[in-house]
């Protein structure tokens, strides 16, 4: 399928996969990735909703702008892309960054929201271990490139089972994003704040998915906050990435949640 692109308000270029009609779900996906981290989702999603799924700036497709800083600068430019394409009332379904960028543009953009959904993400900030660790990152690029970076953080993503089978299709993808790229959302999301009170707050319905083995966003965090319009999902055997590891039940998932 052929990228789509278009030029943000920041001048940024944003690339994104567009398919199918109705109900439009946006797919944010993860550090590293890009819109192929959907393509086990997106095809099966799209034969009930228009499905887009984006590259973030400094990943795949997508240019950086020189002040993208934030998980709410992030936010800006999808909600740019919301009004370029008119869109009314979307769904957002972001992966782990993607979820921080998610809780960003509910904070700010609520009005544009149909419903949102966490997938292996949480409401909380980064624990002092895991800044500690985005410094760490960022030097790491800086000295030595962003290839062995995502060598090593990708066999962290993923349960034992299903390492083999993704490993090198994720790392390809994650080679693909800018180390500028990799940086700016190293920075965001060390310093992204607690949105837990957005999340309790929130009035529109919320899915949140975790994975029974996932060691990047375990349950407890990415259950931070409970709710009468918060659906919490685990499944099971699975670590950070079930768009991969179990993509036939997250599309049940998000599907039922879609209705």
């Amino acid at each position: 399928m052929t990228l789509k692109t278009l030029q943000t308000n920041k001048g940024t270029t944003i690339a994104f996969e567009d398919l199918g009609q109705g109900k439009p779900i946006i797919l944010v996906h993860g550090f590293v990735g890009d819109h192929h981290y959907w393509d086990h989702v997106m095809e099966p999603l799209a034969k009930k909703y228009r499905v887009i799924a984006i590259d973030l700036p400094g990943h795949g497709n997508s240019a950086l702008s020189s002040d993208t800083n934030t998980t709410e600068d992030y936010a800006d430019e999808i909600a740019n892309l919301v009004e370029q394409l008119r869109l009314d009332k979307i769904t957002l379904v972001g992966h782990s960054l993607g979820g921080y960028i998610t809780m960003a543009f509910s904070k700010k953009y609520a009005s544009m929201l149909d419903r949102f959904a966490l997938i292996h993400s949480t409401a909380l900030p980064d624990t002092e271990e895991a800044k500690a660790g985005r410094l760490a990152g960022i030097e790491k690029i800086k000295t030595e490139g962003l290839q062995p970076f995502v060598d090593g953080l990708i066999p962290k993503l993923f349960a034992p089972a299903y390492l083999a089978d993704f490993e090198q299709t994720t790392k390809e993808i994650g080679y693909g994003a800018s180390p500028q790229g990799a940086i700016a959302a190293l920075g965001a999301m060390r310093n992204r704040p607690n949105l837990t009170d957005v999340l309790a707050t929130t009035s529109v319905p919320v899915l949140i998915v975790a994975g029974s083995e996932d060691v990047v966003v375990p349950t407890k965090r990415a259950f931070s906050t409970e709710g009468q319009n918060i659906e919490q999902v685990v499944i099971p055997s699975v670590g950070h990435m079930s768009m991969y590891e179990a993509p036939d039940q997250l599309v049940e998932k998000l599907t039922h949640f879609f209705h």
